[in-house]
């Protein structure tokens, strides 16, 4: 299961996010979902009113975008591909070994990271809302936060995953993780065979948000040329 398939389930949820053009915030050429439209009115009049400050809106999503997302996760998981020692330490206490390497804050005060293996594939959900380790996957999907993958992943956590195109053999174990605002995981996937030698910059493309998740697979090698 790659990305694209990600975004396919949120279009289906019906609550992607478009593209935003200002010529077209008018009725019969926005894309805007009714949620969307209505958080856009309330940051208009909070703007207009003074009580927010755009540009610190900005630097949020800013933030969130480029500074806190998958890409710190995978930087996570490719270090611990290269580096038994680091790897070891990950899985004794993530959030501390997360440290090490710079990312941290709200959200990833406590992360526990869960080691995917040969006979072991690891699901993360939060079934009571949408806990997620923001400093190295950024914001949750849509689907993760959806009722039926709440609900789903605890009930038939093999279905789920044949859904986001993972298909594993009948002998592989599911655990299922249910995050909490006390603890929060990260998956840390099996490094694909044939990138023995790899820089961890590449071995960082491989690594997807979804396979950080569960509901995923690292790329194949070939897939990152």
């Amino acid at each position: 299961m790659h990305e694209d398939h990600a975004e396919a389930v949120r279009d289906v949820s019906g609550e992607p996010r478009p593209h935003q053009n200002a010529e077209h915030d008018h009725d019969h050429g926005s894309e805007l979902s009714e949620v969307e439209l209505r958080v856009r009115a309330l940051e208009t009049v909070l703007v207009a009113k003074g009580l927010v400050d755009p540009a610190a809106l900005d630097a949020i999503v800013e933030t969130y975008e480029t500074k806190v997302g998958p890409r710190n996760g995978a930087q996570v998981v490719a270090h611990a591909w290269s580096d038994p020692a680091f790897k070891a330490r990950l899985l004794e206490d993530g959030a501390k070994a997360i440290r090490e390497l710079g990312y941290g804050g709200r959200g990833g005060e406590h992360i526990a990271v869960v080691e995917n293996t040969a006979g072991i594939h690891n699901l993360v959900v939060c079934t009571l809302c949408s806990c997620y380790p923001w400093p190295v996957l950024g914001l949750p999907p849509v689907w993760y936060k959806s009722a039926p993958y709440r609900s789903r992943a605890v009930i038939d956590p093999r279905g789920v995953i044949a859904e986001f195109g993972v298909h594993l053999p009948e002998d592989t174990e599911i655990r299922v993780w249910d995050s909490t605002s006390e603890m929060r995981y990260l998956v840390l996937p099996m490094r694909p065979a044939g990138t023995e030698g790899w820089s961890e910059e590449r071995l960082a493309a491989l690594v997807t948000r979804d396979c950080m998740i569960g509901t995923g697979l690292p790329l194949w090698p070939d897939a990152a040329q």
